[in-house]
């Protein structure tokens, strides 16, 4: 009952909900370039809907790279889909054959129907690095430049709408650089960067964020890997895991700070690049992420049934641990 394609791997996705259905907006690649590890230069967005988010119907590609030359001609990657000002907009991450896919940048489509089509705004460039607060690309220190996984409200507040994302900030210790950043626009269309609302210090990297409030507290949910976990994290919690955790706070700018524990990891990594959902069969929390390492050491590539979860005092967890591993 997963959602799995015969023909194409499946990994990161969002989730958007409308008049009873579950839509899910997920990153593809035909399974016939064979190394999964080769999807990421070689992927489309794909689109799926459901009544109950575990028995699916494909609708098809409904988004990819743009004509050479523009900036998102090489790869279209994770992103987020909201309803506001009249329109849909899906906001996702692009980079382009020129500078090899090393640099990546936020960009906007929008449509009239959560179906799409979905046209870009302009170029559908919508937010560029800032140097002031987050980390430019050099070669030896990262493999990427990293400002992806646009995460937008669909709600103003303070008068503007605000967008999250995967960044690194430009100074600190390799390893303690991953943050939260952040970007305000008035309208969705014109964004201005801003400092990070995490600040990090215990991560390279902090991928797919995603942001939401329950009974008055808010969480970002992230993903990432052992490698990229700080000296003092690592040395916490055993070395380090590979999956699916959370920051919390009072608000969602901030200030944040990542949960005790860690909410979904292994070595290898099993599960990846989760999600917290509303599960519609039972109107509680649940967990849902892409198949990362099978029991055979194969890539899944496709994305799991709805893993129960437990909120208890401000903390989620799966079955009867609460995010202790």
């Amino acid at each position: 009952m997963t959602l799995k394609l015969d023909d194409k791997y499946i990994w990161d996705f969002w989730h958007f909900a409308e008049n009873g259905e579950q839509h899910l907006f997920f990153l593809q690649a035909d399974r016939a370039i064979g190394n999964p590890d080769l999807r990421h230069w070689n992927v489309s967005i794909g689109h799926a809907v459901s009544s109950d988010l575990r028995n699916w119907t494909a609708l098809g590609t409904v988004f990819g790279p743009a004509a050479s030359p523009a900036w998102d001609d090489y790869t279209t990657w994770t992103g987020s889909v909201i309803q506001a000002e009249g329109r849909y907009h899906l906001f996702y991450t692009g980079t382009c054959r020129a500078e090899n896919g090393m640099r990546q940048r936020i960009g906007h489509a929008t449509s009239d129907s959560v179906n799409g089509p979905w046209v870009r705004v302009g170029s559908g460039l919508a937010l560029d690095l800032d140097e002031q607060y987050y980390e430019e690309y050099a070669a030896g220190r990262w493999h990427d430049r990293a400002l992806r996984d646009p995460w937008v409200l669909p709600q103003k507040i303070d008068g503007v709408y605000h967008m999250f994302y995967t960044a690194r900030r430009n100074d600190g210790p390799l390893y303690e650089r991953g943050v939260v950043g952040h970007a305000v626009s008035p309208d969705l269309v014109h964004w201005k960067a801003t400092a990070p609302v995490y600040d990090g210090g215990h991560y390279g990297q902090l991928e797919v964020p995603q942001i939401f409030e329950r009974d008055g507290r808010w969480y970002c949910v992230f993903c990432n890997i052992a490698d990229h976990w700080s000296e003092a994290m690592r040395a916490q919690h055993g070395g380090g895991v590979s999956g699916t955790h959370y920051l919390v706070a009072d608000h969602p700018l901030g200030p944040w700070q990542p949960a005790p524990g860690f909410l979904d990891g292994a070595l290898p990594c099993r599960r990846y690049a989760g999600k917290i959902l509303r599960d519609p069969l039972t109107g509680k929390d649940c967990l849902m992420a892409f198949a990362d390492t099978g029991a055979d050491g194969q890539f899944g590539g496709y994305i799991v049934d709805p893993i129960p979860l437990r909120l208890e005092q401000g903390r989620y967890g799966i079955d009867d641990f609460l995010g202790e591993k």
